[in-house]
This record gives C-alpha cells, structure tokens and sequence, in this order.
C-alpha cells in the first residue's frame, strides 16, 4: 500500500507541475526549455540554452533573429525576459526574414513588440521594421512598468488588426491598425545591432485563436 501511495502522488504531483505550465487549455510552449527545436537562428549571434532559459547575446555586433518554423496569424502570447546588459531587444509577429545584410546582418519585415532592459525605453510599444517605424508608444504608466534586472511578464494579443500588449499585469498597447503590412509570419527574438545585448527568455507559451 505504501509503494501505491508514494507511485499516486508522483502521478499527482506531475499533474500539477503540468497544470502550472499550461494554465489554460490550448496554451502549447513555444520552447521547451532543453534545445531550440521548432527555432531557426537567422545570422551569426549568440542563442543557446543555459539553465531552461533561452540566452541571446552578441557576438558579432550584428542584428541577429531566432524565429520560429511555424507561421501564426491570430494568437495569445506569453513570456518572460529579463535584461543582463544595456543591449536592446524585441520580440517580432507577423514577420519575416527578407535578406542578409553582410554589414548588418539579417533583415526582418513585421511588428516588433520592444524589449528593452532599461525603463522608459519604450518596453512593450509597437514598431514595425521595414515599414513605418514607431506606430504606438506606451503609456506614461506602461513605460514604468518594466521591472529593470529581473523577470518580467509579457503578453501579446493579436487578432485580425487588433493588438494588445501587457508588461507585468500593466496594459500597455491596445491598438487597432489600420494599415497592416502582413497578417501572419514568424514569431522572432531579435538581438540589436551595436553590440551590448544579452537577455534571457523563458517560459514561452502561445494559444492560437
């Protein structure tokens, strides 16, 4: 009876570790915290996996993009980041890798969502690459939500021209864009050029809608 007993709250204590992971269903992890299976490195920066989390930093002083190998469209992200160095970073949607830049490295097209790991940086507003720049800047209040040196919480909701970002439980976009450049394409984490940049990402979970 013993041996049962101890074998049941295994299975239990599994259940829970697994219901934690995926609160909700339809949640499916992005990244499974041991390799970058379903990732594809686009350029000659640094992305490996350290202690579960996924570490991006430069090396070459180029842009660099770790970009899915399936393309969304309609979705709820979350994740989580946390800034080691000056370096600035973002998290792309509806984008895609155009070319290589040989002094640059490589170019994206698409919405960015802005990690930087300094407040008032304009964390969480949008901007699109290879099109309009800046389209929606934080809030007053969204640009102190960031949470300098430590693990921050980051939600992307996009429908159809809808997007809504949150920092932290704080909103800090709710945008409807009139003028989209695409509607789906890769999710990618970027590392900026001019050199700086190391972050960490974990717990990456998107539901597509």
């Amino acid at each position: 009876m013993k041996g049962i007993g101890a074998r049941l709250a295994v299975v239990l204590l599994a259940l829970v570790s697994i219901a934690q992971v995926r609160p909700d269903d339809g949640w499916v992890p992005l990244f499974n915290g041991k390799d970058l299976s379903g990732w594809k490195n686009n350029g000659a920066e640094k992305w490996v996996v350290e202690q579960g989390t996924i570490l991006c930093e430069s090396t070459a002083n180029k842009y660099g993009y770790l970009t899915t190998e399936k393309t969304y469209r309609d979705f709820n992200l979350r994740l989580k980041f946390k800034g080691e160095a000056a370096g600035n970073s973002g998290v792309f949607f509806h984008a895609r890798i155009t070319g290589i830049d040989p002094e640059h490295g490589p170019d994206i097209e698409g919405m960015q969502v802005e990690v930087d790991p300094s407040v008032g940086k304009h964390t969480a507003g949008l901007y699109e690459s290879g099109g309009r720049g800046w389209v929606k800047m934080p809030t007053a209040e969204g640009e102190l939500a960031l949470k300098a040196g430590e693990w921050n919480d980051l939600e992307v909701a996009v429908e159809g021209n809808h997007i809504v970002t949150q920092l932290n439980g704080v909103k800090i976009v709710d945008y409807t864009d009139s003028a989209p450049k695409f509607t789906d394409g890769v999710i990618g984490l970027q590392i900026h050029t001019g050199g700086g940049v190391k972050m960490r990402w974990k717990d990456m979970y998107i539901r597509e809608k």
